[in-house]
């Protein structure tokens, strides 16, 4: 990086919430905020928006006869987006790009179109404009009005983080003072459920008796309390469970007055494909993206990191392998958030990068409340944030306190 960029503002709506307080009061809690509904007529374990959130959505849906048509990835983006903007103090000018991106887009709305051609022959009028991917960031730049560049992308679950990286890199350019950067994922719908379970790594929900009451023995036995068992490296079965949100995050180049953070160093890398999903034992990619963002700085200066570990067997042990590479002795403070509101593809990298800037603000280390985890007395000023999407690719954000 050429120069440190400051992170301005941050805002998401999630199972935890729809404004910082209400967030982190949240984590503060030891409860998830999984709940069950039934897709694909079985009982599946899901993270759905909270109430708060919900309405804000569907206010917003009510608002304008044009978002009625919008799938709720757009939706989400558009009302998180709001949120940081308001926050940045960005509201005297339009000068600013856009970067939003997606795992996997107008989900609900694409098998509705799909299911409608099937049945009938014949597409609707809408069913391309409003399932493009570009949707999402051309939807909020119009709606901020922004007159910067618009820039829409996919790489799978590091989608959040690589709109970090791209705002950074528009920044240090000199191309650009300001950035928006943010996901969205709209993902509880019947194919996207299919789809991971397909790839047997979805949690399993406990059994119903014929009165539809859990069995509290099979919930007692599968360590349920907490079905996502994210970095439990002693489970034996996948645990990864589906949720919902957007987050969007505002940028500036050099520290500013108002900054909630400054980002010190950026990493990316991939790893070579052996299959679709894959990802190496160890982890080569997050020790590259890893190594680079820290970019020579003293490993034992980062005192927590807020990791991937989607629930996964492999994917949680893999990423802990390639931290004990790059850290050694040094290790960090290791945390979460899977456990409580489960996988948002894209947007998991941002809410990641959300919980080390509350961490950082409050001074305060959130541990995950079934492993015996040891927290450090010394005070939280950088923290390390991870994200991976299938195929390993990759990204790693280091992120200060401002001093």
């Amino acid at each position: 990086m050429k120069e440190k960029i400051s992170i301005t503002s941050i805002a998401s709506i999630s199972p935890l919430g729809s404004n910082l307080d209400e967030i982190w009061k949240a984590y503060q809690n030891n409860q998830h905020y999984f709940s069950f509904e039934n897709i694909n007529e079985a009982k599946t374990w899901v993270a759905p928006l909270a109430t708060s959130a919900q309405e804000m959505v569907a206010s917003l849906r009510g608002s304008d006869s044009k978002y009625k048509k919008l799938d709720n990835s757009v939706l989400f983006a558009m009302v998180a987006s709001r949120m940081a903007f308001e926050q940045s103090g960005w509201s005297n000018t339009s000068d600013f790009g856009i970067n939003m991106g997606s795992s996997r887009g107008a989900t609900k709305l694409f098998e509705e179109y799909h299911s409608e051609f099937l049945n009938t022959g014949i597409s609707s009028t809408l069913s391309s404009p409003t399932t493009t991917l570009g949707n999402i960031s051309s939807w909020v730049s119009h709606d901020l009005g922004a007159k910067g560049p618009d820039i829409s992308h996919s790489i799978t679950c590091s989608t959040g983080l690589h709109s970090v990286l791209n705002g950074v890199a528009w920044l240090n350019s000199g191309m650009s003072s300001r950035f928006l950067v943010g996901a969205s994922e709209a993902p509880l719908t019947n194919f996207t459920i299919a789809q991971m379970k397909a790839l047997k790594i979805y949690a399993k929900a406990p059994t119903f008796n014929s009165n539809s009451v859990v069995d509290k023995a099979t919930v007692i036995e599968r360590g349920q309390n907490y079905p996502c068992q994210a970095l439990n490296f002693e489970k034996e079965y996948n645990s990864m469970i589906l949720g919902e949100a957007a987050s969007v995050a505002c940028l500036e180049t050099g520290i500013v007055d108002n900054a909630l953070a400054v980002i010190e160093g950026v990493g990316f890398a991939t790893e070579i494909l052996k299959h679709n999903t894959s990802i190496s034992a160890n982890a080569v990619c997050f020790q590259k993206s890893m190594k680079k963002a820290l970019n020579g700085l003293n490993p034992a200066e980062v005192d927590a990191i807020v990791m991937h570990a989607p629930g996964t067997i492999k994917g949680d042990s893999s990423e802990y392998n390639a931290i004990k590479e790059v850290f050694g002795d040094d290790m960090p403070q290791l945390t979460t958030n899977k456990w409580k509101i489960g996988h948002t593809f894209a947007t998991s990298g941002m809410l990641n990068l959300e919980l080390a800037i509350l961490m950082l603000q409050n001074n305060e280390m959130v541990s995950i409340p079934y492993l015996n985890q040891k927290t450090h007395e010394k005070d939280l000023k950088k923290v390390l944030v991870n994200a991976v999407g299938f195929g390993g690719n990759a990204v790693s954000i280091l992120v200060s306190k401002k001093e």
